[in-house]
């Protein structure tokens, strides 16, 4: 449904729920990241039980990506997605509490299962709301969710500067979270119903193979998010003997560029489509890496990081704007397999680089995430999708 046939004021709050919920979602992860060392220092773990213990996030995100599609597509993106969101608050919580490993690793398991629920949920009601507002918005959604990640991780820093606990400091964003669910909840919009019958996809992009492909460029994408954010700095500071200080630049770069790509996604998404923005932004990644490593120099290193950043910051966006308008009746599932398919590129890419770097050394292991968004530009014809209604 186009924009012209809803009250503009109604999809516009429609579209700040989304924010909201991206933001949300985004300052549970940044909180948690940043109070990881005082969870661990305080249930006295070593790194391998540590290990250990965030394997739960993992399994409970794959966990729920593996129902919420269904749930999705029977009972609508808002009836998922906004339980989800005042759940996160509880889950966030919870891991602070935990007297021992396995009830961490239980609490983490919960944790994972409604991010990764709420993940899909609000991605798919992110492309219905694109999908009425007639143009490519779906990078916004995307960049809200970084910049809440900052946020969250900066509040947890400060606080925990300040001496609050983790269970402290988890309550207060929990408050946080709560509230810009409750605002969530009143705007939310729900275009379920005027979603097309299933299989009027276009026959290219109605199939399983179609979404197949677009969940492995999204595993492909994130195998590189998940390289940049382990090895970057490790990079610089052991193959390139820079101070530790420096060294953090480079994922600082990735970061940085990133978010402002995304910020930029849905106008450079308008001016050159989908397909032609994911090429460039794929050749960018591989060439503004690539170039980076072989320079062998510090500054030539988070310059490529940068450009790597950058290059990924609009094709998982636009990944899933396609996979969840290649069938607008199944959006859920098709969602659900890209985003599980993403997820297990994130946590397997430093895995791949770490066995890889014992084989040829970490720069050569890095030229990896370089190839593969190589083939993702080659790729980017899978997301040809319908034009937006007019």
């Amino acid at each position: 449904m186009h924009v012209t046939t809803l009250d503009r004021a109604v999809l516009l709050r429609g579209r700040v729920a989304v924010y909201l919920l991206f933001l949300l979602s985004g300052m549970a992860i940044g909180t948690w990241t940043a109070r990881i060392p005082s969870i661990k220092q305080g249930l006295g773990l070593s790194e391998g039980e540590l290990s250990v213990g965030l394997l739960g996030i993992a399994a409970g995100a794959l966990a729920g990506m593996q129902v919420v599609g269904r749930l999705v597509d029977r009972h609508g993106s808002v009836k998922v997605m906004l339980p989800m969101a005042f759940a996160q608050s509880l889950v966030l919580v919870l891991p602070a509490l935990m007297p021992n490993l396995a009830g961490l690793a239980l609490a983490l398991f919960a944790f994972g299962a409604v991010h990764g629920t709420l993940d899909v949920a609000m991605n798919a009601n992110a492309v219905e709301i694109e999908q009425a507002v007639g143009r490519p918005i779906m990078s916004s959604f995307h960049a809200v969710f970084s910049i809440g990640g900052f946020l969250g991780a900066t509040t947890g820093g400060l606080l925990a500067q300040a001496a609050l606990s983790p269970a402290a400091t988890f309550t207060v964003v929990a408050v946080v979270i709560v509230a810009l669910a409750l605002w969530a909840a009143r705007w939310a919009l729900s275009l379920t119903a005027h979603a097309a019958p299933a299989g009027t996809g276009p026959a290219t992009g109605g199939s399983g193979g179609g979404v197949l492909l677009l969940g492995v460029l999204a595993f492909c994408c994130m195998i590189g998010e998940g390289a940049a954010a382990d090895w970057s700095s490790v990079y610089l500071s052991e193959s390139l003997n820079s101070s530790d200080g420096f060294a953090a630049a480079a994922y600082a770069a990735f970061s940085i560029m990133m978010t402002a790509g995304r910020l930029a996604g849905d106008r450079l998404a308008t001016l050159m489509g989908p397909v032609n923005l994911v090429r460039a932004c794929g050749a960018l990644a591989a060439s503004g890496l690539g170039l980076g490593l072989l320079a062998d120099h510090q500054v030539a290193a988070v310059i490529g990081f940068g450009c790597f950043g950058a290059g990924l910051s609009c094709i998982v966006p636009q990944v899933f704007s396609a996979a969840g308008r290649r069938d607008p009746a199944r959006a859920g599932k098709a969602l659900a397999r890209v985003a599980s398919l993403g997820y297990v590129g994130f946590l397997s890419g430093p895995v791949l680089i770490g066995g890889a770097a014992e084989l040829v050394g970490l720069p050569r292991a890095l030229a990896i995430p370089a190839l593969l968004a190589l083939f993702v530009a080659l790729a980017a014809r899978a997301l040809r999708t319908p034009p937006f209604t007019k």
